[in-house]
């Protein structure tokens, strides 16, 4: 019985341990770390679409040659 309860103290002990040491973030921080997220998203974003209209000039390319090669 007497070990059953040491452990559950030691448990108690080492999450109380941890719990208290997480590191918590201000508002500011918080801010600041969405402000972040938001222009990554953009640049993939942005990326995304120039490659996008990279594939359509290469495909309007290739048909213009196609057409140029039936005439």
């Amino acid at each position: 019985m007497k070990k059953i309860i040491l452990t559950f103290a030691f448990l108690f002990t080492l999450a109380t341990v941890f719990t208290s040491c997480r590191e918590e973030k201000t508002p500011d921080e918080k801010v600041e770390s969405a402000i972040d997220d938001v222009k990554e998203d953009l640049e993939d974003a942005s990326d995304d679409v120039q490659d996008a209209a990279e594939d359509l000039q290469n495909e309007i390319e290739e048909t213009a040659e196609e057409v140029g090669d039936d005439n």
